[in-house]
């Protein structure tokens, strides 16, 4: 497959899974260095996921942030603590990074606010679990089970595994 360019420059519609990005030349730019033509590049996805939700599964700290508010609602800094202890110290989240997947996490309905209080003198937010997000956490969960297993069976037919010489 490849990419068409009609005169004008314009890129024609390409079968599903095919991308094309317009990517400036750096050639035919202009001493004002304004661009004057996009060259066409081809871009193909080889990989085709067919699975619900997201592309590949949640991020490690996305997973863990639902893990830790699967028991029970927690502020942001009890979320900090708790990721780190799931993780066994692997996974420290900053707060700038915990905020902002929370509030993407609350807009995508998996976590909503639970109660606010004040403890000296700053306010306290305390998020949970919604029932989406336990959904969404049970399936990743599940896919992480599917793979793990899989891993195991392939890592048991090497000889060094103890599979079959």
């Amino acid at each position: 497959m490849s990419a068409r360019a009609d005169l004008a420059g314009e890129i024609a519609p390409q079968p599903r899974g095919v991308l094309v990005e317009r990517r400036l030349d750096p050639h035919t730019l202009s001493c004002q260095n304004r661009p004057r033509a996009f060259t066409p590049t081809l871009i193909v996805r080889l990989t085709i996921y067919t699975g619900p939700g997201n592309v590949g599964g949640m991020q490690e700290p996305t997973f863990l942030i639902l893990t830790a508010l699967a028991a029970e609602p927690l502020h942001g800094y009890g979320v900090i603590l708790s990721v780190a202890a799931l993780s066994g110290g692997d996974v420290k989240l900053r707060a700038g990074t915990l905020y902002g997947a929370l509030d993407r996490l609350a807009e995508q309905g998996h976590i909503e606010v639970d109660r606010e209080e004040a403890v000296d003198g700053r306010l306290r937010r305390y998020y949970r679990l919604t029932d989406s997000g336990a959904g969404a956490l049970s399936a990743e969960v599940e896919r992480l089970r599917r793979n793990a297993s899989a891993a195991e069976t392939q890592l048991r037919r090497r000889p060094s595994f103890g599979g079959a010489a």
